[in-house]
């Protein structure tokens, strides 16, 4: 049954662990790199992750023999990385391209592991025990049409910004992503 009030904390919750206007700097760096990025694309993958973990993310990791903190630790290291590109302005992910293919930057890194990354789905795989399936399944939904919304966006954020803003966001925000990334490997160590 819908109830509002878990509508929003999980909209919120969600909304604090994607940060998605902490990424902007992050999709405007990988624009500049490899052209464009598939918003729509991106979006969708990412919200398909997000139900596929909501709904058995438990049961996926459990074939593979992965627990949840395993997980985490996996998706912060990447998430550490990521936010090491922004602050010293290396690559360390190199997006090189495969004759034939499709982009793949739409899905990693963005649908994968900045929206729907390792601290998103195991708030899913969490906030199940507290909250009802199909009102995570309405907070999902809104955060991904949010999630669109900017990504659709950068251009014009970009042009408001400015290339010193941008610079500037993307060394905050890349400390910021350290920071969680830290929490998110620091909270899932004790439980291996």
């Amino acid at each position: 049954m819908f109830n509002f009030r878990e509508i929003l904390s999980v909209t919120l919750i969600l909304f604090s662990v994607i940060d998605i206007l902490g990424s902007i700097p992050i999709v405007i760096d990988l624009r500049k790199k490899v052209g464009q990025v598939e918003s729509g694309k991106a979006t969708l993958v990412a919200g398909v992750l997000m139900i596929l973990f909501l709904f058995g993310g438990d049961n996926l990791l459990g074939l593979f023999g992965i627990d949840v903190g395993s997980f985490a630790i996996a998706g912060a290291i990447v998430m550490f990385i990521i936010g090491m590109e922004m602050i010293l302005g290396r690559s360390f992910f190199k997006n090189e391209p495969i004759e034939g293919a499709t982009n793949s930057s739409s899905i990693v890194p963005i649908a994968f592991p900045l929206i729907a990354g390792a601290g998103t789905l195991t708030t899913l795989v969490s906030i199940k025990a507290e909250y009802g399936e199909l009102n995570i399944l309405v907070g999902i939904i809104v955060n991904l049409a949010f999630v669109y919304l900017v990504l659709k966006s950068t251009d014009w954020l970009e042009k408001k910004i400015g290339a010193g803003g941008i610079s500037v966001l993307q060394k905050v925000f890349g400390i910021i992503l350290l920071s969680i990334a830290i929490k998110l490997f620091k909270d899932n160590i004790t439980n291996i």
